[in-house]
């Protein structure tokens, strides 16, 4: 019997990639995805990002089996005409189906309620020391409590937003905006915004926003040519300013990511009150609103305003921690400048992500994130399965010749300055170079 399915080339599938006209394949079959972008959950960006190309690692990555029937009505009834998959993604699909037929990805274990249980223990302790305590030295201490307690809060934010740690989509909703919103300032709405555009874009520094701190860092010298960002959709102008901040970054690392939070409050608070698209905006927005109250509230029970600045400084410098543990998993691995691709998604990941090696006792800290080319690749895998599944990632990297980066906090942190370094020393030469030619 003829074979009467209708075929388009990669080629052609590529002409489909503009918001108006996207396409995307998934296992040969491709998909008109055109209006889906407005009511994708995950936000338009990354299917976007995709736009044109063969996407099926992504879709896998990102999405239950469930969500397998819900693609027929995209169905445009081409397939692609010279689909092939790799040997690599051979493996890594196999492997996640394999994690699918053991249930790891439903086995959440009994981390979320403990870690609610200790954030509850935590913030009741700050608010105690503040009012009650007499001593300077313990309302101090629970300034870093109240840093501890945001560390550990970002991480079920985070887990909520890459797979249901609750009983309901309502309840995984609530904590969303009580984890991120009222405890932390922090918009789960920004969060999603963001973070799934870096996971689908990884290390790419024209698509991916974690890599985009200009003026203040440049990871890579592919920076000063004044990228567009298009995920910002703004240049990303190396200007004097930034050669000048840039000179000087691995110095100022450490002290303004201390202080990072303030940029975070700054980013969440230009997205609620923009044109954007947000789902659930007026939530998030009371959230906020909510976190505004407490908070002030809290620091101005202190005596004093020395004691209300430290107190500040010190929560806001222990959370840096945190700050200092994502940047480790990225700012050292390979970059690249460009659209990502959906043929390749394991590389990617791969390269572009740094793991910090700790023993278990040690995984509350980290929330999991250690293991960030885990958590990349199997991004809705509860944290509590990615120590266990970590030899087969590295033995699948073994085979198909591929990075596995495993540090330790110490030399994460020194491969991070090396980077940081290298890219100030040229920026510190143009700009030396600029000022001798201009005077």
């Amino acid at each position: 019997m003829a074979d009467d399915k209708k075929y388009i080339t990669a080629e052609e599938l590529k002409k489909h990639n503009k918001a108006d006209d996207l396409w995307i394949s998934i296992q040969g079959k491709v998909y008109n995805a055109t209006n889906w972008i407005k009511e994708h959950p995950g936000g338009d960006i990354p299917i976007l990002n995709l736009a044109g190309q063969e996407a099926t690692d992504a879709f896998i990555a990102f999405h239950p089996g469930t969500a397998w029937k819900y693609l027929d009505k995209f169905f445009t009834g081409y397939y692609l005409e010279d689909y092939e998959v790799s040997e690599v993604s051979k493996d890594y699909r196999k492997l996640c189906s394999e994690f699918a037929k053991a249930g790891l990805f439903e086995k959440k274990g009994h981390g979320v309620i403990y870690s609610l249980c200790f954030v509850a223990f935590l913030l009741f302790l700050t608010v105690y020391g503040v009012l009650y305590s007499n001593s300077f030295w313990i309302r101090m201490l629970c300034g870093g409590l109240l840093g501890l307690a945001w560390m550990q809060v970002s991480y079920l934010g985070h887990d909520s937003g890459h797979y249901l740690i609750m009983t309901s989509r309502g309840f995984n909703k609530l904590v969303q905006i009580l984890a991120g919103n009222c405890i932390t300032g922090i918009s789960i709405a920004w969060w999603n915004w963001t973070h799934n555009a870096h996971h689908v874009a990884c290390n790419s520094l024209d698509y991916d926003p974690d890599l985009q701190h200009l003026p203040v860092f440049a990871v890579s010298t592919s920076l000063f040519k004044s990228l567009n960002s298009t995920f910002y959709g703004r240049e990303l102008t190396f200007d004097s300013l930034a050669k000048f901040f840039v000179s000087y970054q691995h110095f100022t690392f450490y002290p303004i990511v201390c202080v990072s939070r303030v940029n975070l409050f700054i980013q969440t608070l230009l997205l609620l009150f923009s044109r954007r698209k947000v789902t659930n905006r007026l939530m998030n927005i009371l959230g906020i609103m909510v976190f505004w109250t407490w908070f002030p509230l809290l620091v101005s029970t202190l005596p004093n305003w020395t004691e209300r600045v430290l107190f500040v400084l010190i929560s806001f410098a222990v959370t840096g921690i945190q700050h200092v543990q994502f940047c480790l998993n990225h700012f050292a691995a390979d970059v690249y400048v460009g659209q990502p691709k959906g043929n390749d998604w394991f590389e990617k990941q791969t390269a572009g992500t740094i793991d910090i090696a700790c023993s278990p006792q040690m995984d509350w800290f980290f929330g999991g994130l250690q293991f960030q080319l885990e958590h990349h690749l199997f991004p809705r895998l509860p944290r509590c399965q990615l120590r266990k599944i970590s030899p087969i990632v590295q033995e699948l990297c073994k085979k198909h010749n591929l990075p596995y980066r495993s540090l330790s906090f110490f030399e994460a942190n020194r491969w991070t300055i090396r980077t940081l370094r290298v890219a100030a020393m040229q920026a510190r030469s143009l700009l030396w170079e600029a000022v001798n030619t201009h005077g």
